[in-house]
């Protein structure tokens, strides 16, 4: 049968109104009112999320069906029929509206969807139900590397769905959806079906798959969902004993400055510099061969030594002037800084003795006045203590200003070191008023046992930042890397931050091996509860939360993060909530049902207007069913995506109230556990600690 005879025999109306959103179609009186026979197969039809075909020059232009009706119109005008001589009286048609998604390409006797319309159908064009074969390939996804099945397609005789993966995980994915529509399903589903899928493609069996996950959980859904797909590596906040699961540690060396910032709530114009130098000289000591302390009391010596370089240059900052920073009040800050350093080398001790008693000698020829000023000093008293520093210099090295690792750098350091340091600086600083609370909030990170588990590492071989990379991101094991955070038990204290940091290095790691190799390392980051961890947030504010922190960073994932192979999956029931920089740049969304007006409402906004009609079926989607959007599909599609072994599925079914309440299923309550893991008992928390 040629094209022409083909089109002749399934046109089943014609074209009375266009729009680029819209395109109005007149059944035929002779069109199938329930199901259709002259495609060759039988058919459905009419039915809403149905296509038809609007041949043109190009092809034809794929319509979805989004509404069917009947409007009291003029007897039609039947082609060989007397139908002239009844009178003209209301007569109902049948009507129904396209939104336009494509074009339908025949090349070599086979179809091919291209994303688009270009050429609009005129008023009086024919329009043509497909049949089988251009049934599924409308809907099946015709690119050469839609390796993955995610479902098939019941409006298209259950064609089988497939995806590209790069498309897919590459430009990144939102999977939206109300509790309970398939959401954490998909989530699961996608990571298997891919894995299964690159497992089947492998055809040397002494390689394994090289795939890379890292799925941050906040509800600890997602267990054990994988485990036989490869390494899977779970990791927790752990209140007992399990093999199976390890430590969940971000180190407190591995935040940078704006984290340190964030958690503490540190103040941009007093307390913030302060943090960064306390930073950046505790992380310089630490790779020093030499001793902390010794280190540490040199870098405290270099910046007396630059302070009295600059007073010597410029003799008016001598002088007594209104406040409390005059040169007077610096030389009592030295003293007390001073006096902080014990545990020193014989020749730092010495010099540290010279510099006290040239300190006193000074101060106590000095007398305030009664507001509490110093009168104005000179450069007598600024030469003997840079003659003291200078001629200790061969002894102990050139006191140079601050080279090494700056206040950004994943250096080891001991957090008790850390504080010591800061509290040294803040005495120099002789702004005590201003830290006292800035303290008093790190120490209290330090010394609470839950967040300390998390943060807190003694030596720095108990855990290297290439050991950290190798068990959270993967090491060349030949196996899938899935890499499960449970973040259900972590510390609300220090949960954003915590998220921020493990997405900030994983980032930062895949660039630097873009940059070191010249490739991409791909792998995937998954985020469940988006909405909970990635907010809107406003930047008015200077100094910034950890929570803002956290959206931030996932901002610069979302623009930046294909470039280095970094994929972002987002899982989520209030897109209405999600920041809206990351949502926009996902490229495929995969809709679950959503009741909410305003989320629906968010959802159309991230979609052209022509396809906004696809949308008005979300509210009432079954289960496992999903309309599928974006670039990893040519055209939208409503899919019902693989049903998952209930073994397989993540732990996040309905309760089972009933069956409790009447005893068909035991439950045994035992508080005490419980409150000791909640109440941190010493030695049950130390136990799984050390595991």
């Amino acid at each position: 049968m040629n094209t022409y005879d083909q089109i002749r025999n399934t046109i089943i109306g014609t074209v009375e109104f266009v729009s680029p959103r819209e395109i109005r179609v007149l059944l035929d009186t002779e069109a199938p009112a329930n199901t259709s026979l002259n495609t060759g197969n039988p058919q459905l039809f009419p039915r809403i999320n149905g296509f038809l075909l609007i041949p043109n020059e190009s092809g034809a232009i794929i319509g979805i069906i989004t509404w069917i009706g009947i409007e009291y119109s003029s007897y039609p005008k039947r082609k060989g029929y007397k139908d002239f001589d009844i009178i003209d009286l209301p007569y109902p048609l049948r009507k129904l509206s396209l939104a336009p998604l494509g074009i339908l390409k025949e090349i070599n006797e086979n179809y091919e969807v291209e994303r688009g319309v270009s050429v609009f159908p005129s008023v009086g064009d024919v329009v043509i139900i497909p049949t089988k074969n251009q049934l599924q390939a409308i809907v099946q996804n015709k690119d050469q590397n839609a390796r993955i099945k995610i479902g098939t397609s019941p409006i298209a005789a259950d064609a089988p769905i497939y995806v590209d993966p790069d498309k897919l995980f590459g430009r990144h994915l939102a999977i939206l959806g109300n509790t309970g529509s398939g959401k954490s399903c998909t989530v699961a589903g996608l990571i298997r079906w891919s894995i299964e899928s690159a497992s089947n493609e492998i055809e040397n069996q002494d390689k394994k798959v090289n795939a890379r996950f890292i799925i941050l959980d906040p509800n600890g859904e997602y267990s054990k969902c994988f485990d036989e797909l490869g390494n899977v590596k779970r990791y927790a906040v752990k209140i007992r004993d399990d093999e199976q699961v390890s430590l969940l540690k971000v180190p407190s060396w591995m935040w940078n400055s704006w984290e340190w910032a964030s958690i503490a709530q540190a103040s941009a114009r007093t307390q913030r510099p302060l943090l960064r130098r306390a930073l950046r000289e505790v992380k310089n000591a630490d790779i020093s061969k030499e001793a902390d302390a010794d280190i540490l009391f040199k870098n405290f010596l270099t910046s007396i030594k630059i302070s009295l370089l600059n007073y010597q240059k410029d003799g008016a900052k001598l002088s007594n002037f209104p406040g409390k920073q005059n040169y007077g009040e610096f030389l009592e800050g030295i003293t007390k800084s001073l006096s902080t350093f014990n545990s020193i080398s014989d020749e730092l001790s010495d010099l540290k003795r010279n510099l006290e008693n040239k300190l006193q000698q000074i101060l106590d020829s000095k007398q305030k006045d009664n507001k509490g000023y110093f009168p104005i000093f000179s450069l007598e008293e600024v030469n003997p203590l840079l003659e003291i520093i200078k001629n200790a210099e061969p002894k102990i090295g050139e006191l140079k200003p601050y080279e090494g690792p700056d206040e950004d750098s994943p250096i080891f350091f001991k957090n008790d070191d850390f504080l010591s340091h800061l509290e040294r600086l803040a005495q120099e600083a002789n702004q005590q008023q201003y830290l006292d609370f800035f303290i008093m909030r790190v120490r209290s990170l330090f010394t609470d046992v839950r967040i300390a588990s998390v943060i807190n590492t003694q030596t720095a071989e108990e855990l290297t930042l290439e050991q950290w990379l190798k068990n959270y991101i993967g090491d060349n094991d030949n196996n899938p890397s899935i890499n499960i955070i449970d973040l259900s038990l972590v510390p609300s204290e220090i949960l954003y931050l915590t998220v921020a940091v493990l997405a900030r290095i994983v980032f930062e790691a895949l660039h630097r091996y873009k940059k070191e190799f010249g490739e991409v390392l791909p792998t995937v980051l998954v985020v469940d509860e988006a909405h909970n961890l990635i907010k809107r947030y406003e930047t008015d504010d200077e100094n910034i939360s950890s929570q803002q922190l956290c959206s931030q960073i996932f901002d610069k994932i979302a623009k930046e993060g294909r470039k280095f192979g970094l994929g972002l999956v987002l899982a989520s029931q209030r897109p209405s909530e999600l920041s809206q920089t990351v949502l926009s740049q996902c490229n495929t969304f995969i809709l679950h049902r959503i009741v909410s007006d305003r989320d629906q409402e968010m959802v159309r906004k991230l979609v052209p207007d022509a396809m906004s009609n696809i949308l008005n079926e979300l509210s009432i989607l079954p289960s496992r069913k999903a309309i599928i959007l974006g670039w990893a599909l040519p055209i939208p599609t409503i899919v019902e995506m693989n049903e998952l072994p209930e073994v397989q599925r993540p732990k996040s079914s309905d309760p089972e109230f009933w069956d409790v309440w009447v005893n068909n299923k035991e439950r045994n309550v035992e508080w005490k556990n419980i409150c000791e893991n909640w109440q941190v008992k010493p030695d049950k928390n130390k136990k799984a600690n050390e595991n």
